[in-house]
């Protein structure tokens, strides 16, 4: 397997596909997913002349499960030590919900020396929680659930979370049990420990200051019937704090656009990329 190996000694699989000389694209994945998240984007993008990466976050995947270090700041130095130990320069990052967070705490740890665009695709920031200073999250009581879930039947909790996730509890869904059994395959390859670390990660980071510190073209895409990050506390608050934020929002689309709706999410990136 292609891995590096960070500062802590925990190694990260990575896949790197397309011409080695093409613009980099960095793909960061989603709770609790891994880089197989973003196959049809790598190769798509891959065909289109780009250098597509994307990483197993660490303690999913294929990565090393450990005990500590499960935390935002980490994930994000994480990403640092791939993008410097690949040397990669002008990248465009892009993150899906947890990787969303990923992308935005990497910006605001390392900066944007390395950095050409930006995409948040039903990415977590600014804040999940429910705070006095964020009435418009969720409760502590909804992440406890997701918790209880993940630690009683994991298998269980992650076949049954699909069903918000993909929006196949709408009128009109077309569910794909295939794509529901994948999630959990996903799933079930990292660790209890890491997964549930994680949780804490992606919805108690506070990301507003790091937000502030975006000095790239920026694309925010959600979809407006997300029901895992509600757009309001998300989506609609980043642009207010990302200069020139370029806002996309998808009617009636759910949190995992970037496979129900995949040849117009496609379409859309390229044409973020390329404008």
């Amino acid at each position: 397997m292609t891995t590096i190996k960070t500062k802590d000694g925990t190694n990260i699989f990575f896949k790197d596909w397309g011409p080695k000389d093409g613009q980099p694209i960095v793909f960061s994945h989603g709770w609790p997913l891994t880089a197989d998240a973003w196959d049809a984007q790598m190769v798509f993008f891959a065909g289109k002349g780009f250098r597509t990466i994307a990483h197993d976050r660490r303690s999913h995947g294929r990565s090393d499960q450990v005990w500590d270090n499960n935390t935002m700041d980490q994930y994000a130095d994480d990403l640092a030590e791939l993008i410097e130990q690949l040397n990669l320069n002008d990248v465009i990052l892009v993150g899906h919900s947890t990787g969303g967070g990923e992308v935005t705490r990497y910006i605001g740890r390392h900066g944007t020396a390395r950095v050409a665009k930006v995409a948040l695709i039903g990415a977590v920031p600014p804040l999940m929680l429910k705070t006095e200073a964020n009435p418009g999250g969720l409760p502590i009581d909804v992440f406890d659930g997701i918790r209880k879930g993940t630690f009683d039947n994991r298998a269980q909790f992650f076949k049954d979370l699909t069903i918000p996730f993909y929006g196949y509890n709408r009128d009109g869904a077309v569910v794909s049990e295939a794509v529901r059994d994948d999630f959990v395959r996903q799933g079930l390859m990292g660790g209890l420990k890491g997964e549930l670390d994680s949780i804490r990660a992606f919805s108690e980071s506070d990301f507003n200051d790091d937000l502030k510190k975006f000095d790239k073209p920026t694309l925010v895409l959600h979809g407006d019937d997300d029901q895992i990050v509600p757009i309001d506390a998300s989506a609609h608050s980043t642009v207010k704090i990302v200069k020139h934020a370029v806002l996309k929002v998808y009617e009636g689309a759910d949190h995992g656009l970037t496979v129900t709706h995949q040849d117009r999410f496609n379409a859309d990136l390229l044409d973020f990329i390329n404008g």
